[in-house]
């Protein structure tokens, strides 16, 4: 199979529409802690992620194939940790393009933002987001109980190094 080719980009008010269509997706909502039902909360989720980069305090990037948006990759950082989140719509899954876009951001996350150490969180019985970040180097570190209502399930904590 040949490798699909990805761009990273920040996110821009004309990626609404492949943005709310992902967000359609039952899996999505099932691993998110956001979901974006109408374009007015897509509207205000795009305007937090300017506002991160602004701030630089949240690295969002769109995941594109073929100039369209088809994944997320996030780097949120504070003065105490930086933590990586993603996610892909349905048709890139399987492909490797979470992984490569996870690989990418963390490269330059390290580099750009001179970070030692990332984390990556993701929900326990999520096997295709744990074999992401195995596959990007990010070691399990912990497993982190419920705390409802934010996080209903238990949850893994993997960790990179510089």
């Amino acid at each position: 199979m040949a490798t699909v080719t990805i761009t990273l980009r920040p996110w821009r008010t004309d990626d609404l529409p492949a943005l709310l269509a992902a967000h359609r997706d039952p899996a999505m909502r099932r691993w998110l802690s956001t979901s974006l039902t109408d374009e007015a909360e897509a509207r205000q989720w795009l305007d937090v992620q300017a506002a991160g980069w602004a701030s630089r305090t949240r690295f969002s990037f769109a995941v594109l194939t073929q100039h369209v948006p088809v994944g997320h990759v996030v780097v949120k950082a504070t003065a105490e940790v930086a933590e990586v989140g993603y996610w892909t719509a349905p048709q890139a899954r399987g492909q490797g393009i979470a992984a490569r876009a996870v690989e990418t951001v963390t490269g330059w996350a390290f580099y750009t933002l001179n970070l030692t150490r990332l984390s990556l969180v993701h929900a326990e019985d999520n096997q295709a987001s744990c074999r992401v970040a195995e596959k990007c180097g990010y070691v399990l570190d912990e497993r982190i109980p419920p705390a409802p209502p934010a996080y209903a399930a238990s949850a893994h904590r993997h960790v990179r190094k510089r």
